[in-house]
């Protein structure tokens, strides 16, 4: 969670602002608001700055009824900060002061175990992977949710410009890949993470992005929409009388499923956070009905 620092007019780069005003932000942060503000029940955990915009952060997740026993103030560094604009030609820019900001020292002993003992969904992005000791404190998390039976949902959310190298980047944000249950990126992930291959080609997704444990993989497409890649594996339905001399269930081969969603038309007036909206309207959805994703059909 951090303060994004917006331009007061649109279609300009960082050094021509004339003016910039301080808004709330981070996609972790934006999705948990995005739930409650959806009648959900959501916890942030992360770290601020023991400082007047850490303050008013964790002030803002109160008035969302963001639970935020999660929180920890760090006394020595200050709560991070992002200079973002949208453009004349569309792209984004970022400028971030984080050296190091609090939400990095963020340590496995700080985690508010009792929130993801009881998350029925965990989510995350890489921007916690970069450095330690947040780096140790996110896998823990992962790993203290997982077991707690929480579905693992992931938004890599690539911010080249936090990471040392490209390099580091990709190996930072597929380093977890395999653990999640959910994974929501967008095609300019997709070109980033595949070396340079077609977004839109069903085969360059499945074949290199979809792992084996991933229940949905989404793809969101702006104001397209998005795509959606998961597999389903269903038993045979045999009589009792072909299975009754056989310990083993037969299995039909596995099957893919893939699809579009059209989306909303509306005037965009700033796409900043779109895709943490997705996330939070997707995710209030899922937590509110966990069949959404059942993915095998058994009979005993």
């Amino acid at each position: 969670m951090l303060i994004d620092f917006v331009p007061t007019v649109s279609g300009v780069s960082l050094a021509e602002a004339p003016a910039f005003k301080k808004a709330p932000g981070g996609a972790p942060a934006n999705v948990a608001v995005g739930v409650s503000r959806l009648g959900g029940s959501s916890a942030f955990i992360g770290k601020l700055g023991d400082d007047e915009f850490g303050r008013m952060l964790n002030d803002i997740l109160k008035q969302n009824n963001v639970d935020n026993s999660g929180i920890r103030f760090d006394p020595d560094a200050r709560t991070a900060l992002a200079f973002v604009t949208l453009r004349a030609d569309g792209e984004r820019e970022f400028m971030f002061y984080r050296h190091p900001s609090a939400d990095m020292l963020l340590t496995e002993s700080e985690l508010e175990t009792d929130i993801l003992n009881q998350a029925k969904v965990f989510h995350y992005g890489s921007i916690s992977l970069i450095s330690e000791p947040c780096r140790s404190a996110h896998v823990a998390a992962m790993r203290i949710a997982k077991s707690s039976g929480a579905i693992l949902s992931y938004d890599p959310n690539l911010r080249l410009a936090l990471w040392p190298s490209a390099e580091a980047a990709k190996e930072g944000m597929m380093s977890i890949w395999n653990e999640a249950d959910i994974i929501k990126i967008n095609e300019d992930e997709i070109v980033f993470l595949t070396g340079g291959d077609d977004p839109n080609d069903d085969n360059v997704v499945l074949k290199k992005l979809f792992h084996p444990n991933l229940k949905l993989l989404v793809v969101t497409e702006g104001s397209a929409g998005c795509r959606y890649y998961t597999k389903v594996n269903l038993h045979h339905i045999f009589l009792f009388l072909c299975l009754r001399d056989s310990k083993l269930n037969s299995y039909a081969p596995m099957q893919e499923f893939k699809g579009r969603v059209p989306g909303i038309k509306v005037k965009a007036v700033d796409t900043t956070g779109a895709g943490d909206a997705f996330v939070g309207g997707f995710l209030s959805s899922l937590a509110s009905d966990h069949s959404i994703l059942k993915v095998y059909m058994h009979y005993p």
